[in-house]
């Protein structure tokens, strides 16, 4: 059996598990960025009409490695949509009152 892993892992192949909890996912329209030298904590938030008060959904804390790549895959992805479905107008004033979390510290 061990051996059969390594082989999988030598390949470049690796096993991911999406947890049924986790597959519809979580909505969010807003997300506040903070770093730290160590890391980057991106708070998605969900904003809702006439709610007063909005609520962090999910948490994401990466280091400094990661949170490059994945701006590089989110970029990536954008252009990839952009060339199939037109361009996003990313230019519209949205009026939310801004979160401000905790400051990160190391």
């Amino acid at each position: 059996m061990m051996e059969k892993k390594d082989q999988t892992m030598n390949s470049g192949q690796m096993e991911i598990e999406l947890k049924e909890d986790e597959a519809t996912g979580t909505y969010a329209n807003l997300v506040m960025i903070t770093h730290s030298p160590s890391e980057f904590i991106l708070d998605f938030i969900a904003v809702m009409p006439g709610v007063p008060k909005a609520k962090v959904v999910k948490r994401m804390i990466l280091t400094p490695d990661h949170a490059k790549r994945l701006a590089d895959a989110l970029s990536e992805n954008v252009q990839k949509y952009e060339s199939e479905h037109g361009t996003i107008n990313g230019k519209q004033k949205v009026d939310f009152p801004m979160y401000r979390g905790p400051e990160a510290k190391a």
